[in-house]
């Protein structure tokens, strides 16, 4: 069974940190795309990160650029987010993706809230 399970969300305080983790199972991580989203209430979803096959390659979208870094660890078939600097305006469902084109999955998400 395919499957995209996120994990490390909760209730931060601004400057605060957080690390999400995607544990994949049922497919081979390493042959796929990785990609982090979020959605606030009421807005579109909106990429927040991506990572290649390997690694190499990262890219974010402005809004977190210098404070998120996204990574992975094929063995472990996992992707992380290391969130820091977190501000009120992070708080969102974060997702992540994989993609191997024409398959993607999706997790189920988990909840980042930024909160004095």
């Amino acid at each position: 069974q395919v499957q995209l399970v996120e994990s490390g969300g909760g209730l931060v305080q601004p400057g605060g940190s957080l690390r999400l983790s995607c544990a994949a199972s049922g497919f081979i991580l390493s042959r796929y795309h990785m990609y982090w989203y979020r959605q606030a209430p009421g807005k579109e979803r909106e990429m927040v990160a991506f990572i290649t096959t390997t690694g190499r390659t990262t890219n974010y979208a402005n809004s977190v650029k210098g404070r998120f870094t996204i990574s992975r660890d094929n063995a472990k078939n996992t992707v992380y987010l290391q969130m820091n600097s977190l501000k009120f305006e992070d708080t969102a469902v974060y997702y992540c993706n994989a993609v191997y084109s024409p398959e993607t999955y999706w997790g189920q998400g988990t909840q980042v809230t930024v909160s004095s």
